[in-house]
């Protein structure tokens, strides 16, 4: 059930007009509305990371389907660094043809582009990357630490994917600093027990992201657009020390928006001493400067997506909600009261929707996702 503490402003009807203007960012093309696609697994190209036929028509659907920024699911930065089984890369040059096609035709839809630098830590599967790294050994997935050299190496290989992706074309990255990836696990103080300058305090446990933020910074060009994605809970995450890097962000100034992952823009924090308001708030209070500021989480109708522009967001960050309908931006343009539809769904609607067959097969992991059809 979702929390009552997001409550509605009297702003909501500006807000869903907004919700259909061009969003400026510092760097690089605006976004002709405020929807953005949320980078989402999809398990659809091919093992050795190249981008599929099938990928394409799912990410390229949803640029014509009306999303001001279309970006690509999670792509790893280093072979070593894969989450699942199908997924995009972008740590090698032979990634190139199928990157600079999908950069291509998202242009030509009208569409801001951009790719989500990823890498997965201790949560990549064994049996796709053999033993797993970490920011320290960790038994319970059985990682192991990095070594400074291989941190520093890390780093340098998210910063070469952002240049790789640059020159397929793309408008911009997503730096993926959320959900216990890597990036999140060195955020971690239960996660990251380093004791050189990548852990102890927080701003060691920090360093990496802003390490990577500059070098994408240094090496890509004045126009090219950087995002980082936060989630502030979960994962041995705390909300204090997440809200205080996101400041960080924000105030530097080096980043032209921060992707907030809430899993849902309407609840209150799980930490006990935070509690009494909405975990949102907690990041729309920052000061952001001309820094942009998203949010993602449940998401679902066309209330929704205003409610989080009145909350104080500059954009909303589109997940299931464009599973379920590729042009959801152009369903609630002509429809402000607009509501995907009720879960489940019958695999036909989402093969409907662009989804491949193996996508269809992921989506039934989700509980209540996928209808059953020997019930139906």
């Amino acid at each position: 059930m979702r929390d009552t503490v997001f409550q509605e402003s009297p702003m909501t009807n500006d807000a869903a007009a907004l919700l259909h203007e061009p969003l400026t960012l510092t760097r690089g093309p605006a976004l002709k509305n405020r929807f953005m696609l949320a980078p989402l697994t999809n398990q659809q190209s091919h093992e050795d990371g190249r981008l599929s036929d099938e990928e394409f028509h799912w990410l390229t659907m949803r640029a014509t389907g009306g999303f001001g920024l279309t970006m690509t699911a999670a792509a790893h930065v280093q072979k070593a660094g894969q989450g699942f089984a199908g997924q995009l890369g972008v740590f090698g040059d032979e990634h190139l043809e199928g990157l600079t096609r999908l950069a291509t035709k998202i242009r030509e839809a009208g569409s801001v582009s951009s790719v989500q630098l990823h890498h997965a830590g201790n949560r990549s599967p064994k049996d796709l990357v053999g033993t797993p790294v970490c920011p320290s050994d960790d038994p319970a997935s059985g990682a192991r630490g990095l070594t400074l050299d291989e941190v520093e190496q890390l780093r340098d290989d998210f910063i070469a994917a952002a240049v790789r992706a640059e020159r397929a074309g793309f408008d911009g990255v997503e730096v993926h600093g959320a959900h216990g990836y890597i990036l999140a696990q060195f955020l971690s103080a239960e996660i990251n027990h380093r004791e050189d300058h990548y852990g102890g305090s927080l701003e060691n446990r920090a360093r990496l992201i802003f390490e990577i933020v500059d070098g994408i910074r240094a090496s890509c060009g004045t126009d090219f657009q950087l995002g980082v994605r936060l989630s502030p809970e979960r994962f041995g995450l705390k909300l204090a020390e997440i809200r205080e890097v996101a400041a960080q962000l924000l105030a530097k100034g080096d980043i032209d928006y921060l992707d907030m992952s809430l899993w849902d823009v309407t609840k209150e924090p799980y930490e006990e001493e935070h509690q009494g308001r909405s975990l949102l708030s907690y990041f729309t209070d920052l000061p952001r400067g001309d820094v942009r500021l998203g949010a993602a989480g449940k998401i679902m109708t066309g209330a929704d997506a205003a409610a989080v522009i009145a909350a104080g967001c500059d954009f909303a960050v589109i997940g299931r909600a464009a599973i379920l309908r590729h042009d959801f931006p152009k369903r609630v343009a002509r429809e402000a009261a607009y509501q995907s539809p009720a879960l489940p769904v019958t695999a036909q609607h989402l093969l409907d929707e662009g989804l491949s067959p193996q996508f269809v097969t992921y989506m039934r992991n989700w509980p209540g996702f996928v209808a059953d059809e020997l019930a139906a």
